[in-house]
C-alpha cells in the first residue's frame, strides 16, 4: 500500500493572532519619526562643511577699469583675443569675438561671472572654459575679460 500525504492540512484555530494596541503602534511611529529627524538634523550639521576644494580653486575676483572677472587659471584655462561683438550663433552664446580669418574664426561667448556688454566693440582678451557646441566652432564661458590697449 502506498502512503500518500494529503496536500491539505487542517488549520489550528485555537491560536488567535496577536495584535498591537493602536496607541502603541502610533507611539512607535512617533518615536521613529522623532529619532529620524534628530539623526538627520545632527548629520546635516555635522557633515555640512564648506566645500574647500572649490574654495582652494577659486581665484581672485578682479574689477578694474580694464578688466573684470575671476582670475582662476585652473577653471578658466582657455584664452582668446579679438574685438567683442554682440550676438551668438543659432542660440549659442550671447556675444562673440571677431578674430582675423573671418567668421569661421569667431569665438562665441557666454559668461556666468562677467557682464560682457560693458566691453562691446573693444579689443579684449578673454579667459574661460570651452564647452561643447552644436553650431559654434568655439563656445566659451568667460571667467575673466581684459581690455587690450
Amino acid at each position: 500500500m502506498i502512503n500518500t500525504i494529503s496536500p491539505i492540512h487542517q488549520m489550528d484555530n485555537t491560536k488567535q493572532p496577536t495584535t498591537v494596541p493602536l496607541t502603541s503602534f502610533f507611539l512607535l511611529i512617533l518615536l521613529v519619526a522623532i529619532f529620524g529627524v534628530t539623526i538627520g538634523y545632527g548629520a546635516s550639521k555635522f557633515l555640512n562643511k564648506p566645500n574647500t576644494s572649490l574654495n582652494k580653486n577659486a581665484g581672485k575676483s578682479i574689477q578694474t577699469d580694464t578688466s573684470a572677472g575671476i582670475s582662476d587659471k585652473k577653471t578658466f584655462k582657455d584664452t582668446s583675443e579679438g574685438v567683442l561683438r554682440e550676438g551668438g550663433i543659432d542660440g549659442e552664446g550671447n556675444f562673440h569675438l571677431e578674430r582675423p580669418g573671418g567668421k569661421s574664426q569667431n569665438v562665441y561667448l557666454t559668461s556666468s561671472t562677467v557682464d560682457l556688454s560693458l566691453y562691446l566693440n573693444k579689443k579684449v582678451r578673454v579667459q574661460g572654459e570651452t564647452f561643447n557646441a552644436q553650431k559654434a566652432g568655439w563656445l566659451m564661458d568667460v571667467g575673466l575679460v581684459e581690455i587690450i590697449k
